[in-house]
């Protein structure tokens, strides 16, 4: 396969193509960051590791918030990891599979880096049931600001937004995912009008532009004031959808958004709350809600919770997305993909992901209480991903994008100064509840490097004594089996091997079909396969044929459809005359040392027991499966 990640990049849109784009992109790559408005703020004068309300804390606070953005978001992003695509795709396990292509590392470093990324992909799970959880609840307690009345109402408004927020991803987003992006452009226009009116309250929060504030709040707070970054962390939280979302969008649509839309109206939002703590200190329990005329709270609560639900849809999306790349490189078993629009391949619903996270979620929401609360588990997991990204970025650039090293290790060092700071003043909110993301992080990185080790133990099992093709071929030479019409598809993960299943079947029904085809699905670590690499089609003799195809994480494997295409490779499968043989293995303790820990073993074996059938997820007909099982002793 090709090692140019780039070279399939699609040509940049222009004109009306990427207007729409950069609307749809608004909904989706933004909603994240930019419903941080509504807690971030309040975090740092009213959270568990708050400083006083004075106006030089203000000022200091405003001026991290603000350089926290242009760092962050906009260098490290927008101009420096936004480049490092593949084919087009961005997001961690892009740059996983960019560092899988390059062959310059020694294996143990370049293990290294694969279990980095991997974590880094765990770790978003966590980040995936934190944000609905945070998002909307912060949004329904806008009706406390409204009356008190509501206070107990907000749980449970809460569990329900969230609940029917779940139970609609079966629908799909093809629907209102179009006017996802004018209500968010609506939700930056209000952010803009509501910080307009908080400036003019005090028009010296301009002043905290000047990174002098920040140093001087250091400064004046000490340890105290390092530990608000933690807080202030919050405004960038969604800077990762930025380069996740990038296959869907584009590096320009992404960007128009960034710089003429999100970015100024998020700045000029959060100066108008520093304004509004400067002229009213107690404002600080709700600067967002409180920032708003009396008469519009209402409505801005309505506005608010539409915002947020955008936000956890794209979180939940990209949950999906991530799901389906992380089975496609072998981290994870099977799991049920149902296709929610037949225009857009990338619309996918995901039941075990799905329920699985409203669970987590309501969970959160229950146990934690309140935003503030969830507050002190939100950022560990972001803040822990964003030095994984620039760790595995370095890589990519020394090595596949020819950076010398002293460019490479400046531009990392940098980043890695700010990512730095951060991860550690998260890490002083474990206690407050940032175990959560950690703890789940950890669970989903012990199953995938599970299933990824079990997967390669199984397949070294299968080669023990496998028979080569050319002397499985020889064989039927010498001794001609009955040939029976019809063409069988024997599906296998060992290219160059004759499947276990080719031979049990031949051993039980004493026949072979006058055609067989030996396919093997090869999973490559680029998100998409050009259509002259897909297929490797050759003619073994006896009417046996070997079939490989390439697929990138990013696509759904369909067989049928797979066969369709080899007719331009000179083979025709008749769809009514093919049979598809598959092998399922059971695992069985026979007390021998596998490599694998013992608790593995058990986990693997229970991964295996319940992952989707094969005969489903590779989009055969189910009349037309034959499966042959055989038990494996590990």
């Amino acid at each position: 396969m090709s090692s140019d990640a780039s070279a399939h990049r699609a040509a940049a849109p222009g004109g009306t193509r990427l207007l729409s784009l950069s609307l749809l992109a608004l909904g989706i790559v933004y909603g994240d960051i930019g419903t941080s408005p509504l807690y971030a703020l309040r975090e740092c004068f009213n959270g568990p590791h708050a400083v006083p309300v004075s106006t030089e804390n203000i000022l200091g606070v405003l001026s991290l918030i603000f350089w926290t953005l242009v760092t962050i978001v906009t260098i490290k992003y927008h101009v420096y990891v936004l480049r490092f695509d593949n084919r087009g795709e961005g997001g961690i396990l892009a740059l996983l599979g960019l560092i899988g292509l390059t062959n310059k590392r020694r294996k143990r470093a370049k293990f290294a880096m694969v279990g980095l990324g991997v974590f880094g992909a765990a770790l978003l799970y966590g980040d995936g049931m934190i944000t609905p959880a945070i998002s909307v609840l912060s949004a329904v307690e806008g009706l406390e600001v409204a009356t008190p009345l509501f206070k107990p109402y907000v749980i449970p408004i809460t569990i329900a937004i969230l609940v029917l927020l779940f139970a609609f991803q079966r629908k799909g987003t093809a629907g209102v995912g179009m006017v996802f992006g004018p209500i968010t452009l609506c939700w930056f226009a209000v952010l803009t009008v509501l910080g307009v009116r908080g400036i003019m309250l005090e028009p010296r929060v301009l002043a905290s532009l000047n990174p002098v504030h920040a140093w001087t709040f250091f400064a004046n707070n000490g340890f105290h004031g390092f530990l608000v970054l933690g807080a202030v962390f919050l405004v960038a939280t969604g800077g990762e959808a930025l380069y996740a979302d990038l296959g869907h969008f584009g590096e320009r649509a992404i960007q128009i958004d960034w710089f003429f839309i999100a970015g100024p109206a998020l700045m000029i939002q959060y100066l108008g709350q520093g304004g509004l703590l400067i002229s009213q200190p107690a404002t600080a329990v709700n600067p967002f809600y409180l920032l708003a005329p009396s008469w519009s709270v209402y409505p801005l609560v309505v506005l608010a919770t539409c915002a947020t639900i955008i936000a956890s849809q794209a979180i939940i999306s990209g949950a999906f997305s991530l799901t389906r790349q992380a089975i496609q490189l072998g981290y994870l078993p099977r799991m049920e993909i149902i296709h929610t629009s037949k225009e857009e391949i990338g619309q996918i619903y995901m039941p075990t992901v799905n329920w699985g996270l409203m669970v987590a979620t309501i969970a959160l929401v229950v146990g934690f209480g309140s935003s503030s609360n969830i507050a002190g588990a939100y950022g560990v997991a972001v803040s822990t991903t964003m030095v994984i990204t620039t760790l595995l970025a370095y890589v990519v650039a020394r090595d596949l994008r020819g950076w010398s090293r002293l460019a490479a290790m400046s531009v990392t060092v940098a980043l890695l100064v700010g990512d730095i700071a951060f991860l550690v003043a998260n890490y002083f909110k474990v206690a407050d509840g940032g175990w959560f993301p950690l703890l789940i992080a950890s669970v989903v990185f012990a199953a995938m490097t599970t299933w990824r080790l079990g997967r390669d133990t199984l397949t070294a099992k299968l080669q023990e004594g496998a028979l080569s093709q050319e002397m499985f071929v020889d064989s039927l030479r010498r001794r001609p089996p009955i040939r029976v019409p019809g063409t069988a598809v024997f599906m296998h993960r060992n290219p160059t091997a004759v499947p276990s299943s080719l031979l049990h079947a031949l051993k039980h029904f004493k026949s072979l079909h006058e055609r067989v085809i030996l396919l093997s699905l090869t999973s490559e670590e680029v998100s998409h396969v050009g259509d002259a690499e897909r297929l490797e089609l050759a003619d073994l003799g006896e009417g046996i044929h070997r079939l490989e195809a390439h697929y990138g994480y990013m696509e759904d494997v369909d067989v049928p459809a797979l066969l369709e295409r080899a007719a331009a490779k000179g083979i025709v499968v008749p769809p009514m005359e093919t049979t598809y043989f598959l092998g399922r293995e059971t695992l069985v303790s026979g007390g021998r040392k596998s490599g694998l820990a013992p608790w593995r073993e058990k986990l693997f074996a229970s991964m295996m027991r319940n992952a989707a059938g094969a005969a489903r997820f590779f989009k055969l007909p189910p009349n037309r499966v034959v499966e042959l099982g055989a038990q494996i002793e590990l």
